[in-house]
């Protein structure tokens, strides 16, 4: 519809925050990479090399998940200065970095990327997105795993609290794709604070509904 209007700003957002999405709920890489090729097409004929960043973020990650000896595209001097200079594209570099070094279990780059992201997030519109309830799931799971491994476990804890009541808003504004997210990161911080039985009952809650709302 945006493209139908010739709202081509409004239709490269759409399809960023698609991308995303798809990529948060589990469509195969290599379908996710293909259509990420596609869309830096559409954005690079059009020059908006914002979005063009932001989504080079989303497929740095995807070479990384695959496994694949394709290298991430080389930036230019003007998307250096804009990663630089733009709070909202480095929020979501910070994010994609704290994501991969933690889905590798890297404590020194996942400790180092979330502080970044943390610091980052405060000022940007990407508050706004969708996203920002799978960065908070994320978040929260980074936080809780680093409360175990930091000395600054306590400083973690609260973070990983603070992501967990901002993912508990989204659930109540639809059950069918947070609740299961949220009830992890109950059964996480259960975990964090060695109260394993609350924890253990969380994770029977997060599977069950997760099956419930057909995850």
């Amino acid at each position: 519809a945006a493209m139908a209007s010739g709202d081509i700003m409004q239709a490269a957002l759409n399809i960023l925050m698609r991308n995303s999405i798809f990529h948060f709920a589990g469509v195969k890489l290599q379908k996710l990479h293909d259509r990420n090729v596609e869309v830096a097409q559409f954005l690079r004929e059009r020059k908006m090399l914002i979005f063009m960043i932001q989504l080079q973020c989303l497929q740095d990650s995807i070479f990384k998940l695959i496994g694949t000896d394709e290298k991430p595209k080389k930036e230019s001097a003007e998307e250096k200065k804009i990663l630089a200079t733009n709070n909202s594209v480095r929020t979501s570099h910070y994010f994609e970095r704290a994501y991969i070094s933690f889905i590798f279990r890297s404590y020194n780059d996942t400790k180092h990327y979330t502080e970044k992201y943390m610091d980052s997030i405060v000022n940007t519109w990407a508050n706004l997105f969708y996203a920002h309830a799978f960065h908070a799931y994320y978040v929260g799971l980074i936080s809780f795993w680093l409360a175990k491994k930091s000395r600054e476990g306590q400083q973690w804890r609260e973070r990983g609290r603070r992501s967990k009541l901002a993912l508990k808003k989204w659930a109540e504004s639809s059950m069918w794709t947070f609740e299961n997210r949220w009830y992890l990161l109950e059964a996480e911080e259960a975990y964090c604070n060695d109260d394993f039985d609350a924890a253990k009952l969380f994770y029977e809650k997060a599977i069950s509904s997760a099956k419930d709302h057909k995850f």
